[in-house]
């Protein structure tokens, strides 16, 4: 069985996120969504929230598993016998910054990485930008999936 893992934080979980994911789900058997845990970083939403947007996002799918761990993601790939992580390439800078991500687990461990390009339609979308639309009340409806709806205190 081919099983990977998509990490990241998800802060929040936007339409880029799901496009990778979706497309994801034709290559491996099982894709496991891996949130993160990082104590020193400030999250506008809770993991708790974190993880419910993405399991409402693919509550009809099987073959995807949300989790949160902590620590190394190879590590997290080791204790599970997940032999790839997916990820997702909106432009050059992320492919460098991906790419030496992708060379050091690999040093670490025997864990490919593989990339897929976001859909044209998603590559602009990024979490930090939802966070600043949803700051100032733009429609942040537009750049996340339905399941990912906020209360007006954020």
């Amino acid at each position: 069985m081919k099983r990977a893992i998509f990490p990241g934080s998800f802060d929040p979980f936007t339409l880029g996120h799901f496009d990778v994911i979706s497309r994801g789900l034709d290559l491996f058997d099982e894709l496991i969504i891996a949130i993160g845990v990082n104590s020193n970083k400030k999250y506008m939403f809770s993991l708790e929230e974190r993880k419910k947007f993405i399991e409402d996002s693919f509550k009809d799918h099987k073959k995807v598993k949300v989790v949160t761990y902590t620590g190394l993601t190879v590590d997290f790939c080791i204790q599970n016998n997940v032999k790839f992580i997916l990820r997702g390439l909106r432009n050059p800078a992320d492919f460098e910054f991906e790419k030496a991500i992708a060379h050091t687990n690999r040093d670490l461990a025997p864990i490919e990485t593989v990339f897929l390009l976001t859909a044209a339609s998603t590559s602009y979308i990024s979490s930090s930008i939802v966070r600043e639309v949803i700051k100032f009340n733009g429609d942040y409806t537009k750049l996340v999936p339905k399941s990912v709806r906020i209360k007006k205190d954020k």
